[in-house]
């Protein structure tokens, strides 16, 4: 595992589920603990894709939070802990998902869908798969949030999801009716219409 392929934000991820592991008295790292830490993350980018999901995400980190209250305490110093074969396994497999993605770094979203694709191996993490989380709508929520974008730096969340931070939704705001209403500009909209439906002269607006 080279952790200079892994962005900002996955090295931090794997840094903390090792601090989380000695936490707890564990004498492994295992997957629970990155998906813990995947969850928790500031203005990271799974706790966006699990709500695009539709997945209460409080009632996830509860469940999450039991399988690790559940786990075997080690007995004297945890200074020696090691990442497990299986969580092993889990970041080889997000470093395929960078490939396969044509990604430089290896980012959280492959961190989040090499656990998801290890839910049949991995008995603590089925979980996910009781929620309703699978690889399919993962990668639909993660098109949503990266807009076809590819991790080209190690600071990728930065330019995700772009148009949610710094626009503003009008058609969303007009349903809502949280738009001022246009009253007297009748002619004004009407030729705003005219000038926007025009396919195939110059626009003027």
């Amino acid at each position: 595992m080279n952790l200079n392929k892994f962005t900002q934000k996955a090295q931090e991820a794997v840094l903390e589920a090792q601090a989380l592991a000695e936490e707890r008295h564990h004498s492994q790292i295992e997957p629970i603990h990155l998906l813990a830490v995947l969850l928790n993350q500031q203005e990271g980018v799974v706790p966006q894709l699990v709500n695009r999901i539709g997945v209460n995400l409080g009632l996830l980190k509860e469940g999450v939070e039991r399988q690790l209250g559940g786990m075997a305490r080690a007995i004297g110093s945890t200074t020696d802990v090691r990442i497990s074969r299986e969580l092993n396994n889990v970041i080889r497999s997000a470093e395929r998902e960078a490939e396969k993605m044509k990604d430089d770094y290896v980012s959280t979203e492959h961190l989040f869908l090499a656990l998801v694709d290890a839910v049949g191996q991995v008995s603590s993490l089925r979980l996910l798969g009781e929620q309703g989380i699978n690889r399919d709508n993962v990668l639909h929520a993660l098109n949503d949030v990266r807009g076809g974008q590819r991790v080209s730096s190690q600071n990728p969340e930065a330019t995700y999801d772009s148009l949610r931070k710094y626009g503003r939704d009008l058609t969303q705001m007009a349903r809502v009716g949280k738009l001022d209403p246009v009253i007297g500009r009748d002619e004004e909209v009407r030729r705003v219409i005219q000038v926007l439906s025009r396919r195939t002269k110059n626009n003027p607006v």
